[in-house]
Protein backbone atom coordinates (compact mmCIF):
# COMPACT_ATOMS: atom_id res chain seq x y z
CA UNK A 1 0.00 0.00 0.00
CA UNK A 2 1.63 3.68 -0.51
CA UNK A 3 1.37 5.91 2.31
CA UNK A 4 -1.31 6.69 2.21
CA UNK A 5 -2.96 4.55 4.81
CA UNK A 6 -6.40 3.52 5.78
CA UNK A 7 -6.03 4.96 9.60
CA UNK A 8 -5.02 7.93 8.28
CA UNK A 9 -7.82 8.64 5.61
CA UNK A 10 -11.49 9.77 6.59
CA UNK A 11 -13.93 6.95 5.41
CA UNK A 12 -15.05 9.28 2.16
CA UNK A 13 -11.77 10.11 0.96
CA UNK A 14 -10.66 5.97 1.50
CA UNK A 15 -13.71 5.36 -1.16
CA UNK A 16 -13.13 7.90 -3.71
CA UNK A 17 -9.30 6.27 -3.55
CA UNK A 18 -10.37 3.16 -3.69
CA UNK A 19 -13.14 3.51 -6.42
CA UNK A 20 -10.52 5.15 -8.78
CA UNK A 21 -7.59 1.99 -8.33
CA UNK A 22 -10.23 0.22 -8.74
CA UNK A 23 -9.98 1.24 -12.71
CA UNK A 24 -7.66 0.96 -15.58
CA UNK A 25 -6.31 4.09 -16.34
CA UNK A 26 -8.54 5.39 -18.86
CA UNK A 27 -11.76 4.90 -16.94
CA UNK A 28 -9.91 6.82 -14.10
CA UNK A 29 -10.10 9.77 -16.36
CA UNK A 30 -13.52 9.04 -17.11
CA UNK A 31 -14.40 9.00 -12.88
CA UNK A 32 -12.03 12.08 -12.61
CA UNK A 33 -14.55 13.82 -15.43
CA UNK A 34 -17.73 12.46 -13.35
CA UNK A 35 -16.53 14.08 -10.09
CA UNK A 36 -15.93 17.43 -12.40
CA UNK A 37 -20.04 17.32 -13.17
CA UNK A 38 -20.52 16.84 -9.51
CA UNK A 39 -18.58 20.12 -7.88
CA UNK A 40 -21.54 21.62 -5.36
CA UNK A 41 -22.55 24.89 -6.03
CA UNK A 42 -21.50 27.92 -3.93
CA UNK A 43 -23.77 28.55 -1.08
CA UNK A 44 -25.14 32.17 -1.54
CA UNK A 45 -23.41 33.84 0.75
CA UNK A 46 -19.88 33.27 -1.79
CA UNK A 47 -21.63 33.45 -5.07
CA UNK A 48 -21.86 37.27 -4.83
CA UNK A 49 -18.58 37.57 -3.61
CA UNK A 50 -16.03 35.40 -5.41
CA UNK A 51 -13.27 37.03 -3.68
CA UNK A 52 -13.94 35.51 -0.59
CA UNK A 53 -12.62 32.19 -1.92
CA UNK A 54 -8.84 32.31 -2.11
CA UNK A 55 -7.06 31.66 -5.77
CA UNK A 56 -4.65 28.51 -6.09
CA UNK A 57 -2.40 29.40 -7.47
CA UNK A 58 -1.05 26.23 -8.36
CA UNK A 59 -3.99 25.77 -10.87
CA UNK A 60 -2.99 26.26 -13.94
CA UNK A 61 -7.15 27.36 -14.35
CA UNK A 62 -8.42 29.68 -12.24
CA UNK A 63 -9.50 28.14 -9.36
CA UNK A 64 -10.55 29.59 -6.38
CA UNK A 65 -11.16 27.67 -2.71
CA UNK A 66 -12.36 28.53 0.89
CA UNK A 67 -12.50 26.24 3.88
CA UNK A 68 -14.91 26.50 6.42
CA UNK A 69 -15.43 25.83 9.96
CA UNK A 70 -19.19 25.82 10.92
CA UNK A 71 -20.67 26.30 14.17
CA UNK A 72 -21.01 22.50 14.46
CA UNK A 73 -17.35 22.63 14.32
CA UNK A 74 -17.17 20.73 10.79
CA UNK A 75 -15.64 21.78 7.44
CA UNK A 76 -16.62 22.24 4.28
CA UNK A 77 -14.65 23.36 1.52
CA UNK A 78 -16.11 25.46 -1.36
CA UNK A 79 -14.64 25.78 -4.94
CA UNK A 80 -15.01 27.41 -8.41
CA UNK A 81 -13.19 26.38 -11.25
CA UNK A 82 -14.04 26.19 -14.56
CA UNK A 83 -15.92 23.60 -16.91
CA UNK A 84 -13.49 24.02 -19.40
CA UNK A 85 -10.95 22.63 -17.11
CA UNK A 86 -13.04 19.55 -16.44
CA UNK A 87 -9.46 17.47 -14.52
CA UNK A 88 -9.03 20.37 -12.06
CA UNK A 89 -12.68 20.87 -11.50
CA UNK A 90 -12.67 16.61 -10.84
CA UNK A 91 -10.09 17.20 -8.47
CA UNK A 92 -11.64 20.05 -6.48
CA UNK A 93 -14.90 18.40 -6.88
CA UNK A 94 -13.16 15.17 -4.99
CA UNK A 95 -12.13 17.59 -2.09
CA UNK A 96 -15.21 19.45 -1.85
CA UNK A 97 -16.66 16.13 -1.14
CA UNK A 98 -14.40 14.17 0.43
CA UNK A 99 -13.18 16.98 3.34
CA UNK A 100 -17.32 17.99 3.70
CA UNK A 101 -18.31 17.35 7.27
CA UNK A 102 -15.14 16.31 8.73
CA UNK A 103 -13.65 17.85 11.64
CA UNK A 104 -10.98 19.94 11.49
CA UNK A 105 -8.62 17.51 12.87
CA UNK A 106 -9.22 15.31 10.49
CA UNK A 107 -8.92 17.87 7.22
CA UNK A 108 -5.62 18.29 9.03
CA UNK A 109 -5.01 14.83 9.38
CA UNK A 110 -5.54 14.09 5.49
CA UNK A 111 -1.89 13.22 4.18
CA UNK A 112 -0.51 15.51 1.66
CA UNK A 113 0.10 13.06 -0.74
CA UNK A 114 -3.52 12.10 -0.88
CA UNK A 115 -3.63 13.63 -4.53
CA UNK A 116 -0.72 10.78 -5.80
CA UNK A 117 -2.93 8.09 -4.06
CA UNK A 118 -5.56 8.18 -7.24
CA UNK A 119 -3.44 6.46 -9.55
CA UNK A 120 -4.07 9.40 -11.99
CA UNK A 121 0.20 10.00 -11.77
CA UNK A 122 0.33 8.46 -15.76
CA UNK A 123 -2.89 10.00 -16.74
CA UNK A 124 -2.73 13.74 -15.94
CA UNK A 125 0.13 15.52 -16.04
CA UNK A 126 2.31 16.51 -12.71
CA UNK A 127 0.96 20.18 -12.69
CA UNK A 128 -2.59 19.45 -12.73
CA UNK A 129 -1.58 17.15 -9.91
CA UNK A 130 0.25 19.82 -8.12
CA UNK A 131 -2.74 21.95 -8.47
CA UNK A 132 -5.09 19.29 -6.84
CA UNK A 133 -2.50 19.24 -3.47
CA UNK A 134 -2.32 22.98 -3.77
CA UNK A 135 -6.48 23.07 -2.74
CA UNK A 136 -5.49 20.11 -0.32
CA UNK A 137 -2.58 22.76 1.39
CA UNK A 138 -5.26 25.72 1.14
CA UNK A 139 -8.07 24.37 2.68
CA UNK A 140 -5.30 22.70 5.78
CA UNK A 141 -3.97 26.37 6.18
CA UNK A 142 -7.14 28.22 6.25
CA UNK A 143 -8.99 25.53 9.05
CA UNK A 144 -5.20 25.93 10.95
CA UNK A 145 -6.09 29.91 10.55
CA UNK A 146 -9.52 29.67 11.46
CA UNK A 147 -8.82 27.44 14.73
CA UNK A 148 -6.18 30.25 15.97
CA UNK A 149 -8.51 33.11 15.36
CA UNK A 150 -11.33 31.29 17.59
Amino acid sequence: MDAVTETTLPPVLAEIRDDFLALGERDRLQLLLEFSRELPELPVRYQNAPGMLERVEECQSPVRAFAEIDGDQRVHLYATAPAEAPTTRGFASILAQGLDGLTPQEVLDVPDDYPLSLGLTNAVSPLRLNGMSGILTRAKRQVREQLAAA
